[in-house]
């Protein structure tokens, strides 16, 4: 269902798509329990990393194909049994159906197209407005000044933000917490033909949230099921990655 979800987002000329699931749900697409402890569990991350907490953003840097949208995901879907949540799509990538395989309610998701990165940033702000938590692709061409502003105002309305530029990198101290694609392994075609089984992200997290250390930590993702931990954090002196 496509809809206009507010004033200041049609004067910015975005499309807003409301996913609602027509008396369907995906089954059987929760968090494992150790995702879901990453992502809730401050004392197993030794406080408060890889969770959305109110007035902090969070970056994922790197290639299309790493598994930064899942994580994204992963992490709105940990709050959409609250209240809504915003998608903010710059690429028209998203497929609704990977949100709710990552554990998202669809009556709880709404999704907004925009590409134009002035427009973006309006889009942006009229939903900081009302949704507390948003996952949003930054698209080329954004100012600097304009991400640090939008970080302020996520401070200011104590709201979470996903930032996930489709390009390069986010300005030194936007993100609170910044969690770089580091390699990703493929299961499945080791002889060079076969049938693709999963994936093994490794990422690595530094920024405040860390305190001067780079956390290093590996997810599985088959694709169908929940992401699994599969190993645990391991940390190193800032400035060296450990995975």
């Amino acid at each position: 269902m496509v809809a206009q979800i507010g004033p200041a987002i049609e004067a910015a000329g975005t499309r807003a798509a409301g996913t609602r699931a027509a008396g369907t749900r995906a089954a059987g697409t929760r968090l494992s329990p150790e995702l879901h402890g990453l992502l809730t569990s401050p004392d197993e991350l030794k406080r408060d990393l890889l969770r959305l907490e109110p007035g902090r953003v969070v970056g994922l840097i790197g290639h299309p194909g790493f598994g930064l949208t899942r994580i994204g995901l992963s992490l709105l879907a940990a709050h959409a049994g609250k209240a809504p949540v915003a998608y903010l799509d710059v690429r028209g990538w998203l497929c609704p159906v990977a949100a709710w395989e990552s554990g998202m309610d669809p009556e709880q998701l709404i999704v907004v197209r925009c590409e134009d990165p002035v427009r973006w940033g309006r889009a942006l702000t009229a939903l900081l407005e009302g949704v507390g938590w948003i996952y949003a692709e930054v698209p080329r061409g954004v100012k600097e000044a304009q991400l640090r502003r939008i970080a302020g105002l996520v401070r200011n309305r104590k709201s979470s933000l996903i930032l996930r530029p489709v390009q390069g990198d986010l300005p030194s101290g936007v993100a609170f917490l910044r969690i770089q694609a580091e390699e990703v392994g493929w299961a499945g075609t080791d002889r060079g033909h076969g049938r693709l089984t999963s994936r093994v992200l490794s990422l690595a997290a530094t920024g405040k949230a860390t305190r001067g250390m780079t956390r290093s930590f590996e997810v599985e993702d088959d694709g169908a099921d929940a992401l699994r931990v599969v190993s645990g954090l391991a940390a190193a002196p800032s400035g060296r990655a450990t995975g």
